[in-house]
C-alpha cells in the first residue's frame, strides 16, 4: 500500500487528548548493565511497531523537551496521526522539528520489507516486532504469509524467546539480502521507503546526542543522495560507494533525525 507522507504531527494540550488515541511511550534511550558483562547497553523506547500493529489509528504521545522534537519525527516517519502533549520546552522543540518536516518534499511511497510478521496480537509478538525494528531488520506486519519475501514469521505460542527468535530471523534472512543496513550505532533506527523514481532512508537517533561517523548500506546501485538533517543548515554525505549490488554512504553528523533521497 502507498503511503503519502504529508501527516504532519500537531500538539494538544495535556488532558484533552482523544480517549480512543493510542497511548504511545515517549521515544528515548535508556542504559542498562549488560548481564554478561561490565558494559551498558542501550535500551530504545521506540513506537514505529506500534504504529505499524494498528495502522490508521490515531496516536497520543506525552514528551518533554527534546522528546517532543522526537516524537514527531517518529510519528512522521511511519506516517501516523498523531497528537504531542508537552511542556514548553517540548513545545519550543517540537515547533522546530514541525519547521523541519515541513520542508521535506511530500511524495507517496512503499515501506520496504525483507520479512513478513503474522500478527497474532499478542505480546510476545509485539515484542519480536520491536527487537525486529530495535536491530533494523525490516519487516511488514501481515494476516497471512506472503511468498513475495524471504522470511515470513508466525510466532503465536511457539514464539519462546522473542531476542533469540530475532537472531534466529536474521540469521535465515543472512545479512547479504537485507535491503537496509547501519553501521556504527545501536541507537539509530531506520525505515526505507520507495516508490518508481527515489528510495529514502529515515534515520531516527534516540539518544540525546550526535552520533557521528554513521554508515549506512541501501541494495540497490544509486548515482546520488540528497540528505536533510535536522539542526544542520548545509547536509552533505561522505564515502560514496556503490558496488555490488548495494550502495554505501556516511552521514558525518546524525542528530534528532535526518531524511535522505536517492536517486538512480
Amino acid at each position: 500500500m502507498l503511503a503519502a507522507l504529508a501527516l504532519l504531527p500537531r500538539l494538544v494540550t495535556p488532558g484533552t487528548e482523544p480517549k480512543d488515541a493510542v497511548q504511545l511511550a515517549a521515544p528515548r534511550v535508556q542504559y542498562r548493565p549488560n548481564e554478561a558483562s561490565a558494559t551498558r547497553s542501550p535500551w530504545i523506547d521506540a513506537n514505529g511497531w506500534r504504529i505499524l500493529r494498528v495502522p490508521g489509528r490515531a496516536f497520543v504521545y506525552h514528551a518533554d523537551g527534546d522528546g517532543a522534537a522526537l516524537a514527531a519525527a517518529e510519528a512522521f516517519t511511519y506516517g501516523a496521526e498523531a497528537l504531542i502533549a508537552a511542556d514548553a520546552a517540548g513545545t519550543e522543540a517540537f515547533g522546530r522539528m514541525l519547521e523541519f518536516l515541513r520542508r521535506i518534499p511530500a511524495v507517496e511511497l512503499d515501506a520496504v520489507a525483507d520479512i513478513g510478521v503474522v500478527d497474532d496480537g499478542k505480546d510476545p509478538t509485539g515484542e519480536l516486532m520491536n527487537l525486529l525494528s530495535r536491530q533494523n531488520l525490516l519487516y511488514k506486519v501481515e494476516s497471512a504469509n506472503d511468498p513475495k519475501l524471504r522470511v515470513n514469521v508466525r510466532a503465536g505460542v511457539k514464539a519462546g524467546n522473542p531476542n533469540l527468535l530475532t537472531h534466529q530471523i536474521r540469521a535465515q534472512l543472512g545479512d547479504e539480502n537485507r535491503s537496509l543496513r547501519i553501521y556504527g550505532s545501536e541507537v539509530v533506527i531506520a525505515r526505507l521507503m520507495v516508490n518508481a523514481a527515489q528510495t529514502r532512508v529515515f534515520l531516527l537517533n534516540y539518544s540525546n546526542r550526535p552520533v557521528r561517523g554513521l554508515r549506512v548500506r541501501v541494495r540497490g546501485t544509486y548515482a546520488k543522495g540528497e540528505p536533510r538533517v535536522f539542526g544542520l543548515t548545509e547536509a552533505h554525505l561522505e564515502d560514496w560507494s556503490p558496488e555490488r549490488g548495494a550502495t554505501e554512504f556516511t552521514v558525518p553528523e546524525l542528530g534528532a533525525f535526518a531524511v535522505i533521497d536517492l536517486f538512480r
